[in-house]
């Protein structure tokens, strides 16, 4: 397609954007404009004159502003790939207590239905995502609104220039028409400018919400910690201690045969020491689980080696140096490694996989990849979805790329100074 012909394409491609963005962006002005209609038709002398025409503006704004900022980012998302977050507040439960009242979060009510209605109410007024909706929708007319409308208004004006008659008109409307071929490709993009300027999170919604992450960030890490200590006690319990109290029966039984039955005193004393070395055996894998002494003694880049050696794959690992980090970041990239070559050899059916591990100027990159059959996806209570929320107490990140027949691509990231 030559010059030509891709700017036809995006003249009307910008056009119809441009027709779609005004039209979003005027319905709260046409609302005021109703309003107006409905004063002049009533008269000055009608007392609903000014009364009617107000209340028609105030619900009005108020019933479409939220729609209009939904359908604009909607717009900026599909058109420009710019996804500007709502920020809205979500409603919390409505429980029913045992004395029969329900509680929505902000007062008591005697039905569901009404407990419902009040917490919707009291939760948008409230909310300030309500209040920069509004702005938005009083601000969009006069800004993208009037930029977007230019082509088609000067298109309008073309057509009624080229139809008049005489010469003043039709160069009136043959300048309208290159202003709205010209333009056509440009003006719908104010509205990404707009929108993003105005309905952008602001700082107290991004307090909220990092306040919010943060709350759930703490739950998550205490019942993390909470389950790792039944675990370590449920092994401790089962293996280790069970030996020991299995040895020391042993022994006291040893003891008493000494005199009377040596060899089978010996035997006893063969077997405790045999419990004893499975013992110890148990207690080291144990603390290889919680904190592997070549991890706080060699660091991350050499535990992951060792790591490599041990998994029943063929693991290559790459990273640009030695990689000293704070204890905690390095236990969890550590386990999340281990984690992921567990999975590409027990649930993928890897052979091979490869291991990065890379330092940039945000932070520390971790990449792991392996030649399985792929489908790998982040569910609700998987180990993804553990491994996220572990990485998120770091303010840190997981991306999971795994299409159907691989390969499956993991990166994990973590700022860091």
């Amino acid at each position: 397609m030559g010059r030509t012909g891709s700017w036809v394409v995006r003249a009307g491609v910008g056009f119809w954007r441009g027709v779609v963005a005004a039209g979003v962006c005027m319905l709260v002005p046409g609302v005021w404009a109703a309003a107006v209609g409905l004063a002049v038709w009533c008269g000055a002398e009608h007392p609903w004159s000014w009364i009617g025409p107000a209340v028609i503006v105030c619900a009005g704004t108020l019933a479409l502003a939220q729609g209009v900022c939904r359908a604009v980012r909607s717009l900026v998302a599909r058109w420009t790939g710019t996804d500007i977050p709502g920020g809205y507040r979500e409603a919390g439960p409505v429980m029913q207590l045992s004395t029969g009242y329900w509680w929505n979060g902000f007062s008591y009510e005697r039905s569901r239905r009404d407990a419902v209605m009040d917490q919707r109410m009291r939760l948008w007024w409230s909310d300030p995502a309500t209040w920069r909706d509004l702005r938005f929708a009083v601000v969009a007319p006069f800004t993208a609104g009037l930029v977007c409308a230019l082509p088609p208004a000067a298109l309008a004006v073309a057509v009624l220039g080229l139809a008049g008659h005489g010469t003043a008109p039709r160069l009136v409307g043959a300048g309208a028409l290159a202003a709205a071929v010209g333009s056509a490709p440009y003006a719908w993009r104010s509205l990404r400018r707009v929108a993003v300027r105005f309905l952008g999170p602001s700082s107290a919604m991004l307090l909220a919400d990092r306040v919010d992450e943060l709350t759930s960030q703490r739950a998550d890490a205490t019942v993390a910690q909470a389950a790792e200590i039944r675990r370590i006690e449920r092994d401790l319990h089962d293996g280790a201690q069970a030996r020991l109290v299995a040895l020391g029966l042993s022994l006291a039984t040893a003891e008493a045969l000494m005199d009377r039955d040596p060899e089978q005193a010996k035997a006893l004393m063969r077997e405790a020491r045999a419990g004893a070395t499975a013992s110890l055996t148990e207690l080291r894998e144990l603390i290889r689980g919680i904190s592997p002494p070549v991890l706080s003694e060699r660091g991350l880049v050499d535990a992951v080696r060792a790591l490599a050696l041990d998994v029943p794959l063929d693991v290559a690992v790459r990273a640009d140096g030695p990689l000293r980090l704070d204890p905690p970041i390095e236990s969890a990239l550590y386990f999340g490694v281990a984690e992921l070559l567990t999975n590409a050899a027990k649930h993928a059916g890897a052979h091979r996989a490869h291991v990065s591990l890379v330092r940039d100027e945000t932070g520390v990159v971790v990449e792991v990849e392996d030649d399985g059959r792929g489908g790998a996806e982040v569910r609700p209570g998987g180990g993804l979805a553990g491994l996220r929320r572990r990485l998120a107490v770091f303010d840190g990140t997981l991306a999971v790329a795994s299409p159907p027949g691989g390969p499956t691509r993991v990166r994990m990231g973590v700022p860091c100074a």
